[in-house]
Protein backbone atom coordinates (compact mmCIF):
# COMPACT_ATOMS: atom_id res chain seq x y z
CA UNK A 1 0.00 0.00 0.00
CA UNK A 2 1.09 3.62 -0.95
CA UNK A 3 0.77 6.15 1.95
CA UNK A 4 -1.59 8.19 1.04
CA UNK A 5 -0.14 12.11 -0.20
CA UNK A 6 -0.78 14.97 2.07
CA UNK A 7 -2.02 18.28 0.58
CA UNK A 8 0.99 20.66 1.06
CA UNK A 9 -0.17 23.64 3.99
CA UNK A 10 -1.61 26.11 1.20
CA UNK A 11 -3.36 24.08 -1.48
CA UNK A 12 -6.76 25.42 -1.63
CA UNK A 13 -7.93 21.93 -0.89
CA UNK A 14 -6.46 22.57 2.73
CA UNK A 15 -7.36 25.52 2.67
CA UNK A 16 -11.17 24.42 1.81
CA UNK A 17 -10.63 21.51 4.51
CA UNK A 18 -9.70 24.44 6.81
CA UNK A 19 -12.42 26.24 6.65
CA UNK A 20 -14.97 23.72 6.77
CA UNK A 21 -13.72 22.51 10.17
CA UNK A 22 -13.10 26.18 11.68
CA UNK A 23 -16.97 26.55 10.77
CA UNK A 24 -17.99 23.64 12.02
CA UNK A 25 -17.06 24.13 16.14
CA UNK A 26 -17.32 28.03 15.53
CA UNK A 27 -20.19 30.54 13.84
CA UNK A 28 -20.69 27.98 10.88
CA UNK A 29 -22.42 25.48 13.50
CA UNK A 30 -23.95 28.42 14.96
CA UNK A 31 -25.63 29.67 12.17
CA UNK A 32 -27.13 26.02 10.93
CA UNK A 33 -28.41 26.18 14.95
CA UNK A 34 -30.11 29.46 14.99
CA UNK A 35 -31.68 28.57 11.52
CA UNK A 36 -33.37 25.81 13.52
CA UNK A 37 -34.33 28.15 16.18
CA UNK A 38 -35.76 30.54 13.84
CA UNK A 39 -38.25 27.37 12.33
CA UNK A 40 -38.89 26.64 15.83
CA UNK A 41 -39.97 29.94 16.76
CA UNK A 42 -41.85 30.55 13.64
CA UNK A 43 -43.86 27.64 13.90
CA UNK A 44 -45.01 28.03 17.53
CA UNK A 45 -48.34 29.91 18.44
CA UNK A 46 -48.77 33.47 18.55
CA UNK A 47 -46.58 36.30 17.43
CA UNK A 48 -43.42 36.13 16.88
CA UNK A 49 -42.67 39.13 19.11
CA UNK A 50 -44.30 37.54 22.12
CA UNK A 51 -41.28 34.82 21.96
CA UNK A 52 -38.21 36.16 23.93
CA UNK A 53 -34.59 35.33 23.55
CA UNK A 54 -31.51 36.34 26.33
CA UNK A 55 -27.74 36.28 24.96
CA UNK A 56 -26.66 36.64 28.70
CA UNK A 57 -28.05 34.44 31.11
CA UNK A 58 -26.78 33.25 34.49
CA UNK A 59 -24.94 29.49 34.52
CA UNK A 60 -25.57 28.71 37.50
CA UNK A 61 -27.87 29.57 41.17
CA UNK A 62 -24.87 29.73 42.82
CA UNK A 63 -23.14 33.44 42.09
CA UNK A 64 -19.44 32.11 42.57
CA UNK A 65 -19.95 29.87 40.09
CA UNK A 66 -22.38 32.14 37.98
CA UNK A 67 -19.20 34.55 37.40
CA UNK A 68 -16.42 31.87 36.81
CA UNK A 69 -18.89 30.04 34.02
CA UNK A 70 -19.33 33.76 32.33
CA UNK A 71 -15.55 33.93 32.35
CA UNK A 72 -15.23 30.75 30.40
CA UNK A 73 -17.74 32.05 28.06
CA UNK A 74 -15.29 34.86 27.34
CA UNK A 75 -12.42 32.92 27.28
CA UNK A 76 -14.11 30.47 24.84
CA UNK A 77 -14.80 33.70 22.65
CA UNK A 78 -11.34 34.85 22.93
CA UNK A 79 -10.19 31.80 21.98
CA UNK A 80 -11.79 31.70 18.52
CA UNK A 81 -10.39 34.90 17.93
CA UNK A 82 -6.76 33.48 19.01
CA UNK A 83 -7.45 30.61 16.47
CA UNK A 84 -8.39 32.44 13.87
CA UNK A 85 -5.38 34.52 14.13
CA UNK A 86 -2.83 31.68 14.47
CA UNK A 87 -4.03 30.18 11.48
CA UNK A 88 -3.54 33.45 9.35
CA UNK A 89 -0.12 33.91 10.99
CA UNK A 90 0.99 30.32 9.59
CA UNK A 91 -0.49 31.19 6.30
CA UNK A 92 2.09 34.21 6.01
CA UNK A 93 -0.44 36.88 7.42
CA UNK A 94 0.28 38.60 10.35
CA UNK A 95 -1.78 40.89 12.55
CA UNK A 96 0.07 43.88 10.99
CA UNK A 97 -1.04 42.64 7.57
CA UNK A 98 -4.86 42.78 9.03
CA UNK A 99 -4.57 45.88 10.93
CA UNK A 100 -4.95 44.34 14.19
CA UNK A 101 -1.39 45.45 15.44
CA UNK A 102 -1.10 48.34 18.02
CA UNK A 103 -4.34 50.14 18.24
CA UNK A 104 -3.86 53.62 17.32
CA UNK A 105 -6.13 56.73 17.85
CA UNK A 106 -6.45 57.95 14.59
CA UNK A 107 -7.40 55.86 12.76
CA UNK A 108 -8.51 53.19 14.50
CA UNK A 109 -10.22 54.35 17.54
CA UNK A 110 -12.05 57.41 15.93
CA UNK A 111 -13.17 55.01 13.20
CA UNK A 112 -14.33 52.19 15.04
CA UNK A 113 -16.58 55.00 17.22
CA UNK A 114 -17.64 56.10 13.59
CA UNK A 115 -19.06 52.89 12.84
CA UNK A 116 -20.24 52.32 15.79
CA UNK A 117 -22.67 55.63 15.85
CA UNK A 118 -23.69 54.64 11.99
CA UNK A 119 -24.52 50.65 12.48
CA UNK A 120 -25.68 51.49 16.28
CA UNK A 121 -27.98 54.07 16.10
CA UNK A 122 -30.23 52.91 12.95
CA UNK A 123 -29.98 48.74 14.19
CA UNK A 124 -31.56 50.07 17.73
CA UNK A 125 -34.29 51.96 15.66
CA UNK A 126 -34.69 49.11 12.94
CA UNK A 127 -34.98 46.10 15.92
CA UNK A 128 -37.76 48.32 17.47
CA UNK A 129 -39.48 48.46 14.17
CA UNK A 130 -39.03 44.56 13.31
CA UNK A 131 -40.03 43.57 16.73
CA UNK A 132 -42.88 46.38 16.29
CA UNK A 133 -44.11 44.00 12.75
CA UNK A 134 -43.59 40.89 13.74
CA UNK A 135 -40.53 40.09 12.34
CA UNK A 136 -38.10 39.77 15.66
CA UNK A 137 -38.62 37.78 19.27
CA UNK A 138 -37.84 39.70 21.30
CA UNK A 139 -34.47 40.34 22.40
CA UNK A 140 -33.21 40.18 26.14
CA UNK A 141 -28.94 41.06 26.09
CA UNK A 142 -29.13 40.06 29.33
CA UNK A 143 -30.96 38.35 32.27
CA UNK A 144 -27.85 38.10 34.92
CA UNK A 145 -28.65 38.73 38.16
CA UNK A 146 -27.72 42.51 39.95
CA UNK A 147 -24.77 41.91 41.37
CA UNK A 148 -21.03 43.50 41.12
CA UNK A 149 -19.74 41.57 38.66
CA UNK A 150 -22.74 41.88 36.21
CA UNK A 151 -21.39 45.20 34.52
CA UNK A 152 -17.51 43.59 34.09
CA UNK A 153 -18.80 40.04 32.73
CA UNK A 154 -21.24 41.90 30.50
CA UNK A 155 -18.40 44.23 29.13
CA UNK A 156 -16.15 41.42 28.84
CA UNK A 157 -18.91 39.18 27.04
CA UNK A 158 -19.01 42.46 24.35
CA UNK A 159 -15.32 42.73 23.73
CA UNK A 160 -14.62 38.74 23.54
CA UNK A 161 -17.47 38.55 20.67
CA UNK A 162 -15.94 41.60 18.92
CA UNK A 163 -12.79 39.88 18.72
CA UNK A 164 -14.04 36.73 17.55
CA UNK A 165 -16.57 37.64 15.42
CA UNK A 166 -14.63 40.33 13.52
CA UNK A 167 -11.14 38.03 13.56
CA UNK A 168 -13.14 34.80 12.33
CA UNK A 169 -15.77 35.99 10.13
CA UNK A 170 -14.15 39.39 8.43
CA UNK A 171 -10.38 39.11 8.87
CA UNK A 172 -10.12 35.24 8.61
CA UNK A 173 -12.68 34.15 6.10
CA UNK A 174 -12.54 36.92 3.80
CA UNK A 175 -8.49 36.47 3.40
CA UNK A 176 -8.85 32.50 3.04
CA UNK A 177 -11.33 32.89 0.51
CA UNK A 178 -9.34 35.30 -1.44
CA UNK A 179 -6.65 32.62 -1.23
CA UNK A 180 -9.05 30.83 -2.91
CA UNK A 181 -9.50 33.20 -5.46
CA UNK A 182 -12.47 34.31 -4.78
CA UNK A 183 -13.47 37.99 -6.02
CA UNK A 184 -14.15 40.83 -3.55
CA UNK A 185 -17.70 41.11 -4.28
CA UNK A 186 -18.07 36.96 -3.43
CA UNK A 187 -16.12 37.00 -0.30
CA UNK A 188 -17.67 39.47 1.19
CA UNK A 189 -21.07 38.44 0.31
CA UNK A 190 -19.99 35.18 2.18
CA UNK A 191 -18.85 37.18 5.54
CA UNK A 192 -22.05 38.96 5.80
CA UNK A 193 -24.29 35.63 5.06
CA UNK A 194 -22.76 33.71 7.66
CA UNK A 195 -22.48 37.01 9.99
CA UNK A 196 -26.94 37.04 9.33
CA UNK A 197 -26.86 33.35 9.78
CA UNK A 198 -26.27 32.69 13.32
CA UNK A 199 -27.89 35.60 14.55
CA UNK A 200 -31.20 34.32 12.77
CA UNK A 201 -32.43 32.75 16.15
CA UNK A 202 -33.29 36.48 16.93
CA UNK A 203 -35.63 36.59 14.50
CA UNK A 204 -35.85 37.87 10.49
CA UNK A 205 -34.81 41.14 11.40
CA UNK A 206 -31.46 40.96 13.17
CA UNK A 207 -30.54 38.24 10.07
CA UNK A 208 -31.38 40.69 7.97
CA UNK A 209 -29.78 43.85 10.28
CA UNK A 210 -26.53 41.70 11.00
CA UNK A 211 -25.45 41.20 7.11
CA UNK A 212 -26.17 44.47 6.16
CA UNK A 213 -23.73 45.26 9.35
CA UNK A 214 -21.72 42.27 7.84
CA UNK A 215 -21.98 44.07 3.88
CA UNK A 216 -20.44 47.14 5.81
CA UNK A 217 -18.18 45.99 7.92
CA UNK A 218 -16.25 43.69 5.36
CA UNK A 219 -16.31 46.18 2.83
CA UNK A 220 -14.75 48.44 5.23
CA UNK A 221 -12.02 45.60 5.94
CA UNK A 222 -11.44 44.65 2.05
CA UNK A 223 -10.27 48.74 1.46
CA UNK A 224 -9.02 49.47 4.36
CA UNK A 225 -6.90 47.05 5.49
CA UNK A 226 -7.84 47.64 9.02
CA UNK A 227 -9.63 45.02 11.89
CA UNK A 228 -9.31 47.02 14.72
CA UNK A 229 -11.89 49.80 13.85
CA UNK A 230 -14.47 46.94 13.69
CA UNK A 231 -13.33 45.41 16.55
CA UNK A 232 -13.84 48.77 18.36
CA UNK A 233 -17.40 49.01 16.72
CA UNK A 234 -18.50 46.08 17.68
CA UNK A 235 -17.06 45.77 21.53
CA UNK A 236 -18.94 49.37 21.73
CA UNK A 237 -22.39 48.57 20.21
CA UNK A 238 -22.33 45.47 22.18
CA UNK A 239 -21.59 46.93 25.55
CA UNK A 240 -24.44 49.61 24.93
CA UNK A 241 -26.46 46.47 24.38
CA UNK A 242 -25.54 44.64 27.04
CA UNK A 243 -24.58 47.31 30.12
CA UNK A 244 -27.12 49.42 28.50
CA UNK A 245 -30.09 47.44 28.65
CA UNK A 246 -29.74 45.79 32.07
CA UNK A 247 -29.10 49.27 33.44
CA UNK A 248 -32.50 50.37 31.64
CA UNK A 249 -34.29 47.42 31.86
CA UNK A 250 -36.68 48.69 34.86
CA UNK A 251 -36.55 52.33 33.90
CA UNK A 252 -37.78 52.74 30.48
CA UNK A 253 -41.00 51.79 29.32
CA UNK A 254 -40.54 51.82 24.99
CA UNK A 255 -37.88 49.25 25.02
CA UNK A 256 -39.06 45.69 24.42
CA UNK A 257 -38.55 42.99 27.05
Amino acid sequence: MHPEKTPTAESPRSIRIEIVVVLLFTFGLSGLSSILSLVESALEQGALSDQTVAINVPQSTLGPIDFLRQLIGVVRLCAWGALGLYLLWRSGIGPRAIGFARPRLRPHVLHGVGLAAIIGIPGLLFYLVAVALNLNVTVLPSTLNDVWWRPVTLTLSAVANSVAEEVLVVAWLISRLRALGWTDNRSLLASAVLRGSYHLYQGFGAGVGNLVMGLIFGRYFQRTGRLWPLVIAHALIDIVAFVGFAALRDHVSWLPG
